[in-house]
């Protein structure tokens, strides 16, 4: 395969020579060659892990995080475009149902075509989040009520911003199932997700370690987890045990 010059290489990836500069000084993607005069040459591997680093990155993965999942000697990457295209998909389908959901509002208000009232909020994370609240309140209302009381104290940019912040940690979640569970990476965004699920019950006092495992075994066995991906699941319940186990 030809080899590419750091601004070709930029051009193609859509990305700032000065990017592919910064990554070559942190160690995360280097050139396969440097000519005598110093320029920079990039082969299929070089091209190939750019894809990964790019993909992660659309992730919101930090750097470093992106660098460690790179280079363990494990990390096979046919099994993490596999992932990366599972959480594209997922991706794909909720933006297809935002779309049609446009569509049918704007059809709604310029043609006075009849909509449901449902149908409004389609594709839009309220609709899941209000099932399983409701559920919730059917199984600990004092608890929900608790969560309820504090989640309103959040402006609408904080809600938002925990929303975004709890997403992006779940698709990174997902992006790494097969890893082993307990591995430093896996723990550290295990710990973010505990960190958002306290904020989502309120911030509770005292141990919360129980409730935090019956969540994980909620991922592993209820089907509106399993059902497009089982082994996230499982992994889920496997990291977070843990992680509740050595909590200090």
């Amino acid at each position: 395969m030809a080899q590419y010059a750091v601004k070709k290489l930029a051009e193609m990836a859509g990305v700032s020579v000065r990017t592919l500069h910064h990554y070559d000084r942190i160690g995360l993607l280097q050139p396969s060659v440097r000519t005598e005069a110093g320029y920079r040459l990039y082969g299929e591997k070089e091209l190939l892990r750019l894809q990964q680093i790019l993909f992660y990155k659309e992730m919101d993965f930090e750097l470093k995080t992106i660098a460690d999942l790179l280079d363990d000697p494990d990390f096979d990457m046919v099994a993490a475009l596999q992932r990366h295209k599972q959480s594209l998909l997922q991706r794909k389908e909720r933006i297809a149902t935002l779309l049609e959901t446009l569509d049918k509002t704007i059809d709604h208000l310029e043609n006075k075509q009849k909509m449901k009232p449902e149908d409004l909020y389609k594709g839009l994370p309220k609709e899941q989040a209000q099932a399983w609240r409701k559920e919730a309140m059917e199984r600990w209302p004092d608890q929900v009520k608790h969560s309820g009381e504090q989640l309103l104290k959040l402006s609408p940019q904080e809600f938002e911003t925990l929303g975004k912040n709890f997403a992006a940690n779940w698709e990174q979640l997902a992006a790494i199932t097969g890893k082993d569970p307990h591995s430093p990476e896996v723990q550290r965004l295990i710990a973010d997700h505990y960190h958002f699920i306290r904020q989502f019950w309120g911030k509770p006092e005292g141990d919360i370690t129980a409730a935090y495992k019956g969540l994980g075994d909620l991922y592993a066995t209820d089907e509106r987890y399993t059902s497009s991906n089982p082994a996230f699941g499982a992994f889920l319940q496997k990291a977070m045990y843990y992680f509740a186990d050595n909590l200090e």
